[in-house]
């Protein structure tokens, strides 16, 4: 049996999934883009080490910060660790908030092979000249991403340059079925419960020594890396620069936190056939049926 847990950053995704493993002789598979990063723990919210020793964790801290992990790696992961799992009998659950992560390892996505791209010149243009560009290359698939996406917006051009096709119509052509037979779960929370939960995440992350922690691997690793884009880790580069306060950084991260939450919920609701839940015992009714 393969079950998604999900739902937005901060629902409570990681203990309900260590719950109900316990229950169903399941492992926890992770979902998040960012919890894959060896070193950054905070930031990320991973499970604690208590909780990953309370029953089989995968695909948690086992990539290097200085390693550009991708979706693409992620899917032959994902699905190495299935089918691993379901040789040992075990019940799964794929638990984490990255909706493109549990597409493409679920579903039948192709990520055609790409040639290495000079991008260079594309990466000291502004934001208008970027997106520019590359509507000259994929228009249909830039209305997916805000003008001011940088990173995205650089590597929608690296995609179109590198495989000489538009990833809209690459997308268009496949059909994005389930390739395994698996349940959708998600955590229902209303934003006015919500909200207030990512405030207390965020308070506790700063008193856990969130600052320091990102310091300290910024500094070892450089502000570049691929991982260093999460929420929480990114907003410290004008304080540290001397561009904003503490406090300041604190509410951005809140605030691209909320953003993200809404990002999330819109994804979710157009793109998995998810029974929303606010209990274990919803899921547990469910599985049993």
């Amino acid at each position: 049996m393969i079950l998604v847990l999900t739902g937005p950053t901060g629902s409570g995704k990681s203990e309900l999934a260590v719950s109900l493993a316990k229950k169903i002789n399941g492992a926890v598979v992770n979902a998040d883009a960012y919890q894959v990063y060896r070193e950054l723990s905070i930031a990320t919210a991973k499970p604690s080490e208590s909780m990953r020793m309370e029953v089989p964790h995968y695909l948690f801290d086992f990539v290097p910060l200085d390693s550009s992990y991708n979706v693409a790696e992620y899917q032959l992961d994902l699905r190495s660790e299935i089918a691993e799992l379901q040789k040992g009998g075990k019940n799964i659950i794929v638990a984490g908030g990255t909706g493109l992560y549990i597409k493409a390892g679920l579903y039948d996505y192709e990520f055609p092979e790409e040639a290495p791209v000079d991008m260079s010149s594309y990466e000291s243009l502004s934001n208008g000249e970027l997106y520019e560009e590359a509507r000259k290359l994929d228009e249909e698939a830039l209305k997916d991403i805000h003008p001011n996406n940088r990173r995205r917006i650089l590597r929608l051009i690296q995609y179109c340059l590198a495989t000489g096709n538009k990833r809209s119509s690459v997308n268009a052509k496949q059909a994005h079925k389930p390739l395994f037979d698996v349940r959708f779960f998600g955590l229902n929370k209303e934003r006015e419960e919500l909200y207030p939960l990512v405030e207390k995440r965020v308070d506790k992350m700063f008193a856990m020594g969130l600052e320091e922690e990102n310091r300290i691997l910024v500094e070892r690793y450089g502000r570049d890396q691929r991982a260093f884009q999460a929420i929480g880790v990114k907003e410290f580069f004008p304080y540290w620069d001397g561009k904003a306060t503490l406090k300041e950084t604190e509410n951005l991260i809140k605030e691209n936190t909320r953003h993200y939450v809404k990002k999330q919920m819109t994804w979710f609701h157009h793109q998995f056939p998810i029974q929303w839940i606010s209990s274990e015992e919803e899921i547990l009714s469910a599985i049993s049926l």
